[in-house]
């Protein structure tokens, strides 16, 4: 298994924490007329909110750092590390192109569906069957993961159509596909760290 550099765990782990932190944020200047539960994120980043600029950034930040841990994450499979990477350039592209005020967009809607998809697929495209592979690379674990997410999109997209809780339900999918690369990367590098601890005891 190939080493995963330590610094990895610094923009993995900061993925969940810029956009929980950005939407937070951005939902408070927004104020009581935003329903997170309710109401996607797209909404506080489109043209006019109030707290656009915070959820662009944040958006920005989040891309920026699933490109960094997908350059790190050797040790995962080339082709997982490529979708990753290319999910963190379509959340980059989510911020780039928000939505209108009111009303769809395509080239928004384009974006969001490709980087949901991306970072949906990454984990079992990542999969290592190597007996090294820290446990979030198994086979089985990394299908499971993106089971997981596919179900929490397909979740999204049916409270979507029910004019339900697309808040919560969106919520729920972008924080495990932005947790997931910092839990792959930690196990990684005490993977790595563990033959030089035993070598040293």
């Amino acid at each position: 298994m190939r080493s995963v550099p330590r610094w990895t765990l610094i923009p993995s782990g900061c993925a969940p924490l810029v956009l929980a932190g950005g939407w937070a944020v951005a939902g408070r200047l927004e104020g009581p007329a935003y329903d997170p539960a309710t109401q996607t994120i797209s909404v506080l980043a489109s043209d006019g909110a109030a707290g656009a600029w915070v959820m662009t950034a944040a958006l920005l930040a989040l891309g920026v750092c699933h490109l960094l841990t997908a350059w790190g994450l050797r040790a995962a499979a080339p082709t997982g590390r490529a979708a990753l990477a290319c999910g963190g350039v379509a959340t980059v592209v989510v911020a780039l192109v928000p939505a209108p005020s009111s009303g769809g967009s395509l080239h928004h809607g384009s974006a969001v569906v490709v980087g949901f998809t991306l970072l949906a697929v990454w984990p079992v495209l990542a999969a290592d069957r190597t007996r090294t592979a820290p446990w979030p690379l198994w086979p089985a674990v990394s299908l499971t993961v993106t089971l997981l997410m596919g179900a929490g999109a397909v979740w999204f997209l049916f409270e979507m159509d029910a004019d339900g809780a697309a808040g919560i339900a969106e919520r729920a999918v972008t924080s495990l596909q932005s947790v997931w690369p910092f839990v792959v990367c930690a196990a990684c590098v005490h993977r790595a760290r563990a033959p030089y601890r035993a070598t040293a005891s």
